[in-house]
């Protein structure tokens, strides 16, 4: 397990539920079709969002090896990790923005896969904020910082600027 801890993957997994509630809000609120097209929004969903709290959990277990109270640490990792996740969840919007607004022949699959993204990313990302940061001060204490070997610190930078 790349986080050697079974906690850390709960914490990361929680991120999906965020993510669902806004698919079903939204499709449910622009015309309630569930369809293969909205299926495949949720699979890509819940890729970013677990991404965005891979993100966070990830960098919270770096700032761990510091020594500094538990509230710092939540503080900073969550304020460290706000860009990168916000970047996320706006460029995957603003990518399927165009689809979900515009309707019409040819766009019966992706309107609906397009609706699931945008309600998702909303609320998933603003629950990641808050909700994570609650569950890392709840159950995150017994996390152990993850040490690294070169090779995998630099996988792990290349993947955050990505």
């Amino acid at each position: 397990m790349a986080f050697r801890s079974v906690r850390a993957a709960i914490l990361i997994m929680a991120n999906l539920p965020l993510a669902l509630i806004g698919g079903i809000w939204a499709s449910l609120f622009f015309g309630g079709v569930l369809s293969v097209g909205s299926l495949v929004g949720f699979i890509t969903l819940f890729g970013i969002s677990t991404r965005n709290g891979i993100m966070l959990v990830t960098h919270y277990s770096d700032l761990l090896a510091k020594p500094s109270s538990m509230d710092d640490i939540i503080e900073q990792s969550a304020m460290d990790r706000l860009s990168p996740v916000l970047m996320t969840a706006l460029t995957a919007a603003l990518g399927v923005l165009p689809i979900a607004d515009l309707g019409g022949t040819g766009r019966e699959l992706e309107q609906p896969l397009a609706i699931v993204i945008l309600g998702g990313m909303f609320t998933s990302t603003i629950l990641t904020l808050i909700v994570i940061p609650s569950l890392l001060k709840l159950f995150g204490a017994e996390l152990k910082p993850v040490h690294r070997t070169a090779a995998t610190a630099e996988t792990s930078r290349a993947t955050t600027r990505s």
